[in-house]
């Protein structure tokens, strides 16, 4: 049911000081217009996911040492566990927005991360006039479905008029109906926002390297392998692959197995063998154990327990 922000579920015992967030495993949405003067600041971030799309007007939004301005179809999600704060920027008559505290899907950090501007910071935007009022449509599912109590049929779509309106979707089919508006949401703006340029200085190599990664993270690539593809020796490779992007190659190959494996877990019925052996992992043993140190469980549990957990 429907609850005001002053009936917004909190922690027992703060987390911080500071603005308290939504505990962590709940799913909370609502749509603000706020005046001059509106801010939030937690000096040790949120347990959970932010996403904010502004309608109009104009907000400011800190995350860590990065920082950005929202305006009128701009979707700015903030990762948890790293200070923030948001409000009206300075100057601006007002700020109209969306937003949703929730655990994201293991699928989502991967779409957002081209926006990514530092500290966990994510700007998607601009995305396409033609896309703004199906989002704007998925919120509205969304603020509905979080509302649903799980005994008859959903509610009816949230209508365009109904504002300053917050849900906490307590059911389970709630939340999952909630989370599949929001996972539409990202989607919509992630694919049709414009994609940031690579990072300049990347070299081509190391960029064909992390697409043919990509595109097959299953295959049996080694450090060999991924060289040869793009003409480089071996340890030039290793050496290149690493200076230019802080990892190794086989530490990116390992983060693309697990995520191909999230995906099959999220979508199919393979057993967690065959998702291993899918995924690219030669032992079910070793799979299990990088698996649960990824995503704090392990991976039948996640199938069971849904997949809404960060990166």
């Amino acid at each position: 049911m429907p609850v005001n922000a002053d009936g917004l579920p909190e922690t027992a015992v703060p987390r911080n000081p500071g603005d308290p967030a939504p505990p962590p495993g709940l799913v909370v949405v609502g749509r603000f217009d706020q005046l001059p003067g509106y801010g939030v600041n937690r000096p040790r971030g949120a347990d959970s996911w932010l996403f904010t799309w502004t309608t109009g007007g104009r907000g400011r939004l800190r995350q860590g040492t990065a920082e950005t301005r929202a305006g009128a179809g701009d979707l700015v999600v903030l990762a948890p566990g790293v200070r923030h704060d948001y409000g009206v920027e300075p100057g601006a008559g007002h700020w109209r927005f969306w937003w949703a505290h929730c655990r994201a899907r293991a699928s989502w950090p991967a779409w957002l991360r081209p926006y990514g501007v530092g500290d966990g910071l994510y700007v998607v935007t601009p995305t396409p006039l033609g896309a703004h009022d199906r989002v704007e449509a998925a919120f509205r599912r969304m603020l509905a479905d979080a509302r649903w109590t799980g005994t008859g049929a959903p509610p009816a779509t949230t209508p365009a008029d109904d504002r300053e309106r917050v849900a906490v979707a307590h059911a389970a089919a709630a939340r999952e109906l909630a989370l599949g508006a929001l996972e539409e949401i990202v989607l919509l703006t992630a694919g049709a926002a414009r994609t940031p340029s690579p990072r300049p200085g990347i070299d081509p190599r190391v960029r064909r390297a992390q697409a043919l990664i990509a595109a097959d993270p299953g295959a049996p690539h080694t450090v060999r392998s991924l060289a040869a593809g793009v003409a480089l020796s071996p340890s030039r490779f290793a050496h290149l692959f690493t200076q230019q992007l802080g990892r190794s190659p086989m530490r990116e190959l390992r983060e693309a197995r697990l995520r191909h494996a999230a995906r099959l877990l999220e979508g199919t019925d393979l057993s967690v063998e065959r998702v291993a052996a899918a995924s690219g992992f030669a032992s079910p043993f070793h799979f299990n154990r990088v698996f649960r140190e990824r995503y704090g469980m392990p991976p039948g549990a996640y199938r069971t327990g849904g997949p809404m957990v960060g990166m």
